[in-house]
C-alpha cells in the first residue's frame, strides 16, 4: 500500500533521511520566531513539502517545476525564519540530478544559486563572509550533487541496457545452437533413421522369401543403429561446454556485484563427468545463482560440493528472504528436469524469511554407465 503513495526506490535508499529532514525541517517552521507567524510558516512548510512529493514521482517538466518552487520556499524561510535554512536545499539538489534532461539541471542549480544570492542579498551581503563561510562550500556541494547523481542514474541505465543487450546475444547465441542442432539432426540423424525404416520394411518382406537376405538386412540395421547412436554422441559433445570451475568463478563475480558474499566449500575433489554432465550440473548452478540475485535479498551465498559413495552432490544455499512453494518459478523447475536428465535429483528446501537451499544429486556411476 505504502508503495502507492511513496516511490519504492525511495523506500529502499532514503525513506529514513527524508523522515529526518522533514521532521527537523517542520521542527524549526515551529520554533523560529518570524514575521509572518506560525500560520504563515506553516503553510510555506505545506507547499514546500507538496513541492517535495511533486519532485519524488516525476523526472520531467514537473520536477523542474516543482525544484524550483521549492527553491522558492527555501529563499523565504531564509529571508523570513533563517537564512541557514537554505541549507535545506540538499533536498532540492538530490531530486535535481534524477530529472531525465540535461537543460532542466541546469535550470535547476541556476534556481539554487539564484536562492543564495537572494538570500545573501538580503543579509547584507555576509552570507559568504569568512565567519560564515560555511555557506560557500554548501552552495558548491549542492551544486555538485545533481551532476553526480545524474552521471550515477546515467551509468546504471546504461549498465542495464548492457546486461539487456548481453541476454539478447545469450538468447541469439541458443537460437542458432538449435538451429544448428536441427541441421545437424535433419543432414545426418534423419537420414540414418530413414535408412533404418526402410531396411527395416525390407526385411520384414524378405522373412518368408529370403532368410539369409532377411538376415543380411538385419545385420545392416544393426550396424547403422550403432552409427545413429555414434552421431547422437558426437552431436551431443558438440554442444556447448559449460565448465563447473568457470562456472562458480562466474557466479562468485555476478554475486559480488549484486552484494553477496559467495564462499565456496569444497569437501572433496570433483568426480569425472561427462561434458553434457558438466554442462547440466554447471548450468543448474547458474539458475541458482540467478533466483539468488533476483529475488533473496540476501547477504550471504554459499555453494558446497561433497563427492561419497558414489553421489557428487552440490549445495546452493541464501541468507535470504526465501518464498513459498506457490512461488516456485520456472528457472527451479528447470533445474529439477536438469537433474531428471542425469538420472539425478533436485531438492529446493525454502522457508520465509529463512532463505533458499537447492541440492544437486548426481549419481556418477550410472551417468558415467550412460555413455552420453
Amino acid at each position: 500500500m505504502i508503495r502507492r503513495i511513496y516511490p519504492s526506490d525511495q523506500i529502499e535508499n532514503y525513506l529514513l533521511i527524508d523522515v529526518i529532514a522533514v521532521v527537523f525541517l517542520f521542527y524549526h517552521m515551529t520554533t523560529e520566531p518570524s514575521p509572518i507567524g506560525i500560520i504563515g510558516n506553516l503553510l510555506l512548510f505545506a507547499l514546500f513539502l507538496t513541492a517535495f512529493y511533486i519532485s519524488l514521482w516525476y523526472r520531467d517538466w514537473r520536477l523542474l517545476a516543482s525544484s524550483l518552487l521549492g527553491c522558492a520556499i527555501l529563499t523565504l524561510f531564509g529571508i523570513f525564519v533563517n537564512k541557514w535554512l537554505i541549507l535545506y536545499g540538499f533536498i532540492i539538489a538530490d531530486l535535481l540530478g534524477r530529472a531525465n534532461s540535461k537543460a532542466h539541471i541546469a535550470v535547476g542549480m541556476a534556481g539554487i544559486i539564484a536562492m543564495f544570492l537572494i538570500v545573501n542579498e538580503y543579509n547584507g551581503k555576509q552570507l559568504f563572509s569568512f565567519e560564515k563561510a560555511v555557506y560557500l562550500p554548501t552552495l558548491s556541494v549542492q551544486l555538485l550533487i545533481p551532476i553526480v547523481i545524474y552521471i550515477r542514474g546515467k551509468s546504471k541505465r546504461l549498465q542495464s541496457e548492457l546486461n539487456a543487450a548481453n541476454e539478447k546475444i545469450a538468447r541469439y547465441i541458443q537460437e542458432e545452437e538449435r538451429h544448428r542442432i536441427a541441421r545437424d539432426l535433419h543432414d545426418t540423424l534423419g537420414q540414418t533413421l530413414i535408412m533404418i525404416k526402410l531396411k527395416s520394411e525390407l526385411t520384414i518382406r524378405l522373412m518368408e522369401k529370403d532368410t539369409g537376405q532377411a538376415k543380411q538386412e538385419l545385420t545392416d540395421i544393426l550396424t547403422t543403429s550403432r552409427a545413429a547412436l555414434k552421431q547422437v554422441r558426437e552431436l551431443v559433445d558438440s554442444m556447448k561446454y559449460v565448465s563447473l570451475e568457470e562456472e562458480i568463478n562466474y557466479a562468485k563475480h555476478a554475486l559480488q556485484t549484486a552484494k553477496i558474499e559467495l564462499t565456496v566449500k569444497e569437501l572433496a575433489s570433483m568426480p569425472p563427468l561427462t561434458r553434457i554432465a558438466e554442462t547440466m550440473v554447471a548450468l543448474s548452478i547458474r539458475e541458482a545463482v540467478t533466483n539468488t540475485m533476483k529475488h533473496s535479498q540476501a547477504n550471504h551465498c554459499t555453494i558446497t560440493t561433497n563427492y561419497q559413495a558414489g553421489m557428487y552432490t552440490i549445495q546452493v544455499t541464501d541468507d535470504g528472504v526465501g518464498f513459498t512453494q506457490a512461488t516456485n518459478g520456472n528457472g527451479l523447475q528447470s533445474i529439477k528436469e536438469r537433474m531428471q536428465f542425469l538420472q539425478g535429483k533436485a531438492e529446493i528446501k525454502a522457508v520465509p524469511d529463512s532463505g533458499v537451499t537447492v541440492i544437486l544429486t548426481v549419481p556418477i556411476q550410472e551417468e558415467r554407465k550412460e555413455g552420453i
